[in-house]
Protein backbone atom coordinates (compact mmCIF):
# COMPACT_ATOMS: atom_id res chain seq x y z
CA UNK A 1 0.00 0.00 0.00
CA UNK A 2 2.93 2.42 0.69
CA UNK A 3 4.63 1.64 -2.56
CA UNK A 4 1.17 2.80 -4.32
CA UNK A 5 0.58 5.73 -2.08
CA UNK A 6 4.39 6.64 -3.07
CA UNK A 7 4.09 6.07 -6.82
CA UNK A 8 0.65 8.31 -6.75
CA UNK A 9 2.77 10.82 -4.80
CA UNK A 10 5.73 10.66 -7.16
CA UNK A 11 3.18 10.93 -10.43
CA UNK A 12 1.34 14.02 -8.78
CA UNK A 13 4.43 15.85 -8.03
CA UNK A 14 6.04 14.68 -11.85
CA UNK A 15 2.82 15.72 -12.77
CA UNK A 16 3.31 19.55 -11.12
CA UNK A 17 6.79 20.27 -12.20
CA UNK A 18 5.27 19.45 -15.81
CA UNK A 19 2.57 21.63 -15.51
CA UNK A 20 5.36 24.45 -14.34
CA UNK A 21 7.56 24.47 -16.66
CA UNK A 22 4.87 24.69 -19.88
CA UNK A 23 3.44 27.62 -20.19
CA UNK A 24 -0.06 28.05 -22.42
CA UNK A 25 -0.45 31.61 -23.97
CA UNK A 26 -3.69 32.73 -24.59
CA UNK A 27 -4.97 32.97 -27.76
CA UNK A 28 -3.89 35.86 -29.57
CA UNK A 29 -6.53 38.71 -30.21
CA UNK A 30 -5.82 39.21 -34.29
CA UNK A 31 -7.77 42.43 -34.30
CA UNK A 32 -5.71 45.25 -33.93
CA UNK A 33 -6.35 48.82 -35.04
CA UNK A 34 -3.37 49.96 -36.73
CA UNK A 35 -2.33 49.55 -40.07
CA UNK A 36 0.21 48.00 -41.57
CA UNK A 37 1.06 51.42 -43.36
CA UNK A 38 1.05 53.08 -40.10
CA UNK A 39 2.81 50.68 -38.35
CA UNK A 40 5.53 51.11 -40.88
CA UNK A 41 5.29 55.18 -40.46
CA UNK A 42 6.08 54.70 -36.72
CA UNK A 43 8.52 52.04 -36.34
CA UNK A 44 11.64 53.12 -34.55
CA UNK A 45 14.27 51.66 -32.57
CA UNK A 46 14.19 52.03 -28.63
CA UNK A 47 16.95 51.74 -26.01
CA UNK A 48 14.50 52.84 -22.95
CA UNK A 49 12.77 50.82 -21.25
CA UNK A 50 10.17 51.25 -18.26
CA UNK A 51 10.10 48.21 -15.31
CA UNK A 52 6.40 47.21 -16.73
CA UNK A 53 6.11 43.78 -17.15
CA UNK A 54 4.02 42.52 -20.43
CA UNK A 55 0.80 40.76 -19.98
CA UNK A 56 0.49 37.39 -21.54
CA UNK A 57 -2.01 38.51 -24.11
CA UNK A 58 0.23 41.48 -25.32
CA UNK A 59 3.23 38.35 -25.61
CA UNK A 60 1.10 35.87 -27.32
CA UNK A 61 0.17 38.54 -29.96
CA UNK A 62 4.22 39.14 -30.64
CA UNK A 63 4.59 35.49 -30.53
CA UNK A 64 2.45 34.84 -32.99
CA UNK A 65 3.02 37.91 -35.12
CA UNK A 66 6.78 36.70 -35.01
CA UNK A 67 6.21 33.22 -36.04
CA UNK A 68 3.01 32.16 -35.28
CA UNK A 69 0.92 29.71 -37.44
CA UNK A 70 -1.68 31.46 -39.39
CA UNK A 71 -3.11 28.77 -41.80
CA UNK A 72 -4.29 24.93 -41.40
CA UNK A 73 -1.46 23.26 -43.32
CA UNK A 74 0.59 24.54 -40.37
CA UNK A 75 2.68 27.49 -42.08
CA UNK A 76 3.90 30.49 -40.72
CA UNK A 77 3.51 34.01 -40.70
CA UNK A 78 7.10 34.23 -41.84
CA UNK A 79 8.09 33.35 -44.61
CA UNK A 80 11.06 30.57 -44.56
CA UNK A 81 13.39 28.83 -47.48
CA UNK A 82 11.50 26.19 -48.59
CA UNK A 83 9.46 26.29 -45.76
CA UNK A 84 12.40 24.85 -43.57
CA UNK A 85 10.83 26.51 -40.67
CA UNK A 86 14.36 26.57 -38.80
CA UNK A 87 13.42 29.39 -36.94
CA UNK A 88 12.39 28.95 -33.28
CA UNK A 89 12.25 32.30 -30.58
CA UNK A 90 13.16 32.07 -27.33
CA UNK A 91 11.68 34.33 -24.34
CA UNK A 92 13.91 35.33 -21.59
CA UNK A 93 12.46 36.85 -18.55
CA UNK A 94 13.38 37.34 -15.10
CA UNK A 95 11.70 33.86 -14.27
CA UNK A 96 13.85 32.04 -16.41
CA UNK A 97 13.96 31.05 -20.37
CA UNK A 98 11.77 29.82 -22.30
CA UNK A 99 10.82 28.25 -26.04
CA UNK A 100 7.90 29.60 -27.93
CA UNK A 101 5.90 26.29 -29.43
CA UNK A 102 4.01 27.81 -32.01
CA UNK A 103 1.36 24.93 -32.73
CA UNK A 104 0.40 24.63 -29.02
CA UNK A 105 0.88 28.78 -28.62
CA UNK A 106 2.90 27.65 -25.16
CA UNK A 107 6.14 28.51 -23.97
CA UNK A 108 8.36 25.70 -22.31
CA UNK A 109 10.66 26.79 -20.10
CA UNK A 110 14.57 25.12 -21.11
CA UNK A 111 16.06 27.08 -17.87
CA UNK A 112 15.68 28.71 -14.51
CA UNK A 113 18.17 31.29 -15.39
CA UNK A 114 17.58 35.08 -16.09
CA UNK A 115 19.80 35.50 -19.27
CA UNK A 116 18.89 39.01 -19.76
CA UNK A 117 22.92 39.87 -19.12
CA UNK A 118 23.49 37.81 -21.46
CA UNK A 119 21.90 38.73 -24.50
CA UNK A 120 22.20 42.18 -23.51
CA UNK A 121 26.48 41.42 -23.40
CA UNK A 122 28.43 44.74 -23.40
CA UNK A 123 25.22 47.10 -24.25
CA UNK A 124 23.54 47.05 -20.58
CA UNK A 125 20.70 49.09 -21.68
CA UNK A 126 19.31 45.87 -23.32
CA UNK A 127 18.56 44.31 -20.09
CA UNK A 128 16.59 46.43 -18.44
CA UNK A 129 14.03 45.39 -20.89
CA UNK A 130 11.30 43.09 -19.03
CA UNK A 131 11.50 40.46 -21.87
CA UNK A 132 14.24 39.62 -24.32
CA UNK A 133 13.24 37.62 -27.74
CA UNK A 134 16.26 35.47 -29.26
CA UNK A 135 15.99 34.39 -32.99
CA UNK A 136 17.37 30.83 -33.08
CA UNK A 137 17.64 29.19 -36.98
CA UNK A 138 18.55 25.56 -36.93
CA UNK A 139 20.85 24.46 -39.86
CA UNK A 140 19.61 20.94 -39.54
CA UNK A 141 16.45 22.39 -41.00
CA UNK A 142 18.33 22.73 -44.78
CA UNK A 143 19.41 19.85 -46.50
CA UNK A 144 22.62 18.88 -45.46
CA UNK A 145 23.02 21.28 -42.52
CA UNK A 146 26.15 22.49 -41.17
CA UNK A 147 28.15 23.33 -38.37
CA UNK A 148 29.90 26.24 -39.80
CA UNK A 149 27.87 29.04 -38.38
CA UNK A 150 24.38 29.97 -39.56
CA UNK A 151 22.78 29.27 -43.34
CA UNK A 152 22.99 32.09 -45.18
CA UNK A 153 18.86 31.28 -45.82
CA UNK A 154 18.94 31.31 -42.21
CA UNK A 155 19.93 34.18 -41.48
CA UNK A 156 17.62 35.87 -44.18
CA UNK A 157 15.01 33.52 -42.27
CA UNK A 158 15.83 35.35 -38.99
CA UNK A 159 15.59 39.07 -40.79
CA UNK A 160 11.38 38.48 -41.89
CA UNK A 161 11.36 37.33 -37.78
CA UNK A 162 13.28 40.61 -36.52
CA UNK A 163 10.39 42.47 -38.91
CA UNK A 164 7.69 40.72 -37.86
CA UNK A 165 8.77 41.96 -34.22
CA UNK A 166 9.31 45.13 -34.93
CA UNK A 167 6.21 46.00 -36.62
CA UNK A 168 4.11 44.02 -34.06
CA UNK A 169 5.64 45.92 -31.64
CA UNK A 170 4.23 49.23 -33.19
CA UNK A 171 1.14 48.15 -32.83
CA UNK A 172 0.73 46.49 -29.87
CA UNK A 173 2.11 49.27 -28.06
CA UNK A 174 5.67 48.07 -27.11
CA UNK A 175 9.04 49.12 -27.87
CA UNK A 176 11.85 47.25 -29.01
CA UNK A 177 15.05 47.31 -30.88
CA UNK A 178 16.77 44.47 -33.19
CA UNK A 179 20.32 43.57 -32.22
CA UNK A 180 23.09 40.97 -32.83
CA UNK A 181 25.41 41.57 -29.81
CA UNK A 182 25.10 39.14 -27.60
CA UNK A 183 26.75 36.15 -25.13
CA UNK A 184 26.58 33.17 -27.77
CA UNK A 185 28.39 30.73 -26.11
CA UNK A 186 26.67 31.17 -22.86
CA UNK A 187 23.05 31.15 -24.65
CA UNK A 188 23.95 28.18 -26.11
CA UNK A 189 24.61 26.43 -23.39
CA UNK A 190 21.62 27.34 -21.23
CA UNK A 191 19.31 27.56 -24.06
CA UNK A 192 20.46 23.67 -24.90
CA UNK A 193 21.37 24.44 -28.84
CA UNK A 194 22.71 21.97 -30.80
CA UNK A 195 25.89 22.65 -32.80
CA UNK A 196 23.38 23.28 -36.04
CA UNK A 197 21.41 25.77 -33.83
CA UNK A 198 22.49 29.24 -34.39
CA UNK A 199 21.53 32.19 -32.44
CA UNK A 200 21.35 35.30 -34.76
CA UNK A 201 19.37 38.28 -33.68
CA UNK A 202 17.67 39.95 -30.69
CA UNK A 203 15.22 42.20 -29.77
CA UNK A 204 14.37 43.18 -26.00
CA UNK A 205 10.94 44.47 -25.72
CA UNK A 206 9.56 46.43 -22.99
CA UNK A 207 7.06 49.82 -22.88
CA UNK A 208 9.32 53.06 -23.94
CA UNK A 209 10.95 55.02 -20.77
Amino acid sequence: MKKILFSVCFIMASMSVMAQDVKRLPEPDKNIKMTLFQALQQRKSVREYSDKDIDDMKLSQLLWAAVGINRPDGRLTSPTAINAQDITVYVCRKDGAWLYVAKENALHKVSDKDLRQAIAANQKFAATAPVSLVIVTDNAKFRGGSTNGPSISGAIDSGYVSQNIDLACEALGLATVPRATMDKETLKKELKLTDDQHAILNHPVGYKK
